[in-house]
């Protein structure tokens, strides 16, 4: 066996670095008035309030936002990128990759007073695996984990079908961490109520369409690799309210009412600059915000067809008129903040003669008295299905530009907004030739869930992830040699090759970081974890 990682526990390091903007007290302003202990903060979500606040269950970005206060996960990963011990002390990989052998906290309970022990470690990933628990992102990540041994109360042995290079990444997530096996045993009703954790916080009440009641967990002993605070978290208390309108989330912001916001939109940050709120930029890892292009079905069958829908949308302006400098463009597959990320900006510069040349060339020849191109009497149409909930304002007017660019060479691009439900229904029916669709996952195993033709097959909660359904062989190979792949050398490059191929599928139209930004006002020592830019209220004290 040869050590995979041995840190002394409490090993920190200053979460600040992910806090890229923070505006301060305008000439001539009073400072703000110290930090106090206790009270309560109020936190305005614009996300979907999720419908089962276990993140096992499903899998998604909002279950995260909230499970972040209540739920930790096995390991961390600092603002550097570097997964750093949390639940987990230690661990060990076998030189075949096979066996990783994790060394647990011995001090730790949950807050219904399970311990926390490698019997609680096995019981959460057959949660994560059980098809009952309708998991996604976690039954993903865990794909191939075989099975978890308990070997001592301190010593969690997993066993895999093969090697995986991200099983620390995955670990280090919201959708795998741990929480109560007698929480769990209570069945999923009572489970995605309250689910019971190890966090600063614990679920008091939940009240559908308007809030979650936080308490502080009096008992906190596992602050993570990024909190400065060792002890109990200094509030007594965290309201998380779902208001999803973004101009109503930051009034409530101005007048006191709250004291946090997420997803506020370009000019509310801008508004915000030089004024004593705070602004955090932390975009999410993964995969950046992206069209992706349904390869599976006409008219994106034809990669001529697909390079033409590229070549015509001319993103740029809109990015840059609409997000005020909020938003970089970006040409890689991945999140900016993965170190991994690999770009190609000449395969995405704007050429509208060459998308008319390449419809020409596809057979997309006829127009109607509608000026969209027609092919034995079919219709040049792309729809578009747009999640409310997931799209900010900006980004629904981006998608309006692209769809009017691309009426400018044949295509007839129909948006429909949708509430989340409704969304996934038409991804789940393939009703779909375009798509942006937001996942958040640490590491660039990321592409593998989103570009192997396994990905195609939909996970236990009815969800595939593969929306481009990209599906060559060639490509598949490079992603299960990278996943299997420990050098970090050879893993960096066989990555760099599987999004360069990516890229010249012409399946996916990057477009910029998942935009993740909090306004905080009222309030100091609110951060964000480097796992999946969650914030974390264990340092947070109220100032007003």
């Amino acid at each position: 066996m040869r050590p995979a990682h041995s840190i002394p526990l409490l090993a920190t390091v200053a979460a600040t670095a992910l806090v890229l903007a923070a505006c301060t007290a305008a000439p001539g302003e009073t400072e703000a008035p110290p930090a106090v202990e206790g009270g309560t903060l109020v936190y305005a979500t614009g996300d979907a309030e999720p419908t089962c606040l276990d993140p096992h269950v499903g899998g998604n970005y909002p279950q995260a936002l909230l499970s972040t206060q209540y739920l930790e996960p096995l390991v961390g990963r600092d603002a550097e990128g570097v997964i750093q011990p949390w639940l987990a002390t230690e661990w060990e990989v076998s030189d075949d990759g096979l066996t990783w052998d994790f060394t647990l906290r011995d001090d730790v309970t949950f807050t219904d007073g399970t311990p926390f022990d490698a019997e609680a470690v096995r019981a959460n990933v057959e949660h994560v695996q059980d098809p009952e628990t309708q998991s996604s992102t976690g039954y993903l990540a865990m794909a191939k984990v075989a099975e978890v041994e308990a070997v001592e109360p301190t010593h969690a042995r997993f066993h895999l079908s093969a090697p995986d290079s991200a099983l620390l990444e995955s670990l280090s997530q919201q959708w795998t961490a741990i929480q109560s096996p007698a929480g769990i045993a209570r069945g999923m009703d009572a489970n995605c109520a309250a689910p019971i954790g190890t966090g600063p916080f614990i679920v008091d009440e939940w009240t559908p369409q308007q809030q979650v009641t936080l308490v502080r967990n009096d008992d906190y002993s596992t602050p993570g690799p990024e909190a400065e605070n060792t002890a109990v978290a200094h509030l007594d208390e965290l309201i998380w309210r779902f208001i999803p309108d973004a101009a109503t989330r930051y009034a409530a912001l101005q007048s006191g009412e709250v004291h946090v916001i997420d997803n506020p939109q370009p000019d509310a940050i801008a508004a915000a600059d030089g004024t004593t709120i705070e602004h955090i930029d932390a975009p999410r890892p993964g995969s950046v915000n992206r069209i992706e292009l349904n390869s599976g079905q006409a008219p994106f069958d034809d990669v001529r067809v697909r390079e033409a829908f590229i070549r015509a949308a001319d993103p740029n302006p809109g990015i840059e008129n609409l997000y005020r400098g909020t938003a970089t463009r970006s040409y890689s597959p991945l999140a900016s903040t993965e170190p991994l990320a690999h770009e190609d900006p000449t395969l995405f510069t704007t050429d509208v003669d060459a998308a008319n040349d390449l419809l020409d060339d596809a057979g997309w020849t006829e127009r109607d008295t509608d000026g969209v191109r027609m092919r034995d009497g079919e219709r040049l149409t792309v729809r578009f299905p747009v999640s409310t909930n997931q799209s900010v304002a900006a980004e629904q007017s981006l998608f309006e530009q692209i769809q009017a660019n691309a009426a400018g060479v044949g295509f007839d691009v129909q948006l429909a907004p949708l509430d989340l439900s409704a969304w996934y229904g038409a991804l789940g029916e393939n009703a779909y030739e375009a798509v942006s669709a937001p996942y958040t996952k640490v590491g660039p195993d990321v592409l593998r869930i989103l570009y192997h033709s396994s990905g195609i097959v939909p996970a236990p909660s009815g969800y595939f992830a593969n929306h481009a359904q990209l599906s060559d062989p060639a490509l598949d190979a490079l992603l299960d040699e990278a996943a299997a792949t420990v050098d970090e050398a050879d893993r960096a490059d066989l990555y760099t090759q599987a999004q360069q191929m990516i890229l010249e599928s012409f399946t996916v139209l990057p477009l910029y970081d998942q935009q993740n930004h909090f306004l905080v006002s009222g309030a100091e020592g609110v951060r964000v974890l480097g796992t999946v830019a969650t914030p974390t209220f264990i340092d947070a004290r109220l100032t007003d």
